[in-house]
């Protein structure tokens, strides 16, 4: 399906007013706050101060930032797992809750402790970066975490000329062309995949660059390199995370652009440059989508009680503690 925004116009399938006030609600009732991923959703994607119910929103890195700085008793996290599993890391004391622990991530699954235990054995003494999309146990055994924000950086800051990157392969050979051109580093790297990016190929954007010759690029971290390659041939853009994303259309003087990343960061581009065009195909992350109003009211309303347990994120403290370390780390270069 081809999505093509001008403005935040289309109010047809608006969600009631009923429940919003009802979250908002049950979040004071209870001190709890809400954190919203860009992919979520468009209602969830509303702040409380504008009528919605989240009271921030934002990538991995600014979830990441605003969940160590929360000082709510409880947390609500519109996401997928593995980011309900950081801000339990950041916030040991704290209760945290996802609305659905089904919504994963075909790319946190793509490796596991085990396989960075036997990556480290195969190559001794290389450092191993983690790309935040990774469950708490594979944290635990890398030796720093990263966003698509800060990866660049992050690899610049060590001495090795050689780091091993995990897990999504596309993310790192994207990310492998700045370091090597720029340091002379070698990336190893995992076979990892986000079902969702791995979908922008030259064929499903082909059409679109056709159609549309004066649009500018938008492309995540975790597009495949070799669409990359052609996209960015002719043709202006940014190749980077959601927030860099948003921030070079702001900067940008085109008022097209063709978006390959995850089809609901439209709802938040239309929301704040109304004035600009999108196109992508829209393709929608199903774990993200796992996550709506009416299970993130019954995760509110089911704190306190036997039901909570049904929410909320629990992780052994020896996990916390040791996948503090890579999180932390990574934070210091936020």
């Amino acid at each position: 399906m081809l999505f093509i925004s001008k403005g935040m116009n289309d109010t047809q399938n608006a969600p009631s007013k009923t429940i919003f006030s009802e979250i908002r609600k049950w979040k004071e009732e209870n001190d709890a706050v809400i954190l919203s991923h860009y992919y979520m959703p468009p209602e969830l994607q509303t702040l409380t101060k504008d009528g919605g119910v989240a009271d921030f929103i934002g990538d991995s890195l600014g979830l990441s930032i605003e969940a160590s700085k929360v000082k709510a008793k409880n947390i609500i996290f519109c996401g997928v797992a593995f980011m309900a599993e950081t801000a339990k890391i950041l916030n040991p004391e704290k209760n945290v809750f996802i609305p659905d622990m089904d919504a994963g991530c075909s790319l946190a699954s793509s490796i596991t402790a085990q396989d960075v235990i036997d990556l480290k054995k195969k190559h001794p003494g290389v450092p191993v970066i983690a790309y935040i999309n990774t469950y708490a146990e594979t944290k635990a055994e890398c030796d720093i975490c990263c966003t698509s924000r800060n990866a660049m950086n992050i690899a610049r800051s060590f001495e090795h000329d050689t780091l091993i990157f995990v897990p999504d392969v596309y993310m790192g050979q994207n990310l492998q062309k700045g370091i090597e051109k720029e340091t002379g580093k070698k990336l190893i790297l995992w076979h990892g995949r986000c079902e969702v990016h791995e979908q922008f190929t030259n064929t499903s954007l082909s059409t679109m660059r056709m159609m549309y010759p004066d649009a500018e690029m938008l492309m995540h971290w975790e597009v495949p390199e070799e669409t990359v390659e052609e996209s960015f041939h002719d043709r202006g853009g940014v190749l980077g995370s959601t927030n860099d994303i948003i921030r070079y259309v702001g900067e940008s003087r085109s008022k097209k652009f063709i978006l390959a990343s995850e089809c609901d960061l439209g709802a938040i581009l239309k929301g704040t440059y109304p004035d600009r065009e999108f196109i992508t195909p829209c393709i929608k992350c199903p774990y993200m989508k796992k996550i709506s109003l009416v299970n993130t009211l019954a995760a509110l309303k089911a704190i306190g009680t036997d039901d909570a347990r049904k929410y909320e994120v629990n992780l052994s403290p020896d996990i916390i503690s040791r996948a503090y370390v890579p999180v932390k780390r990574m934070l210091e270069f936020s």
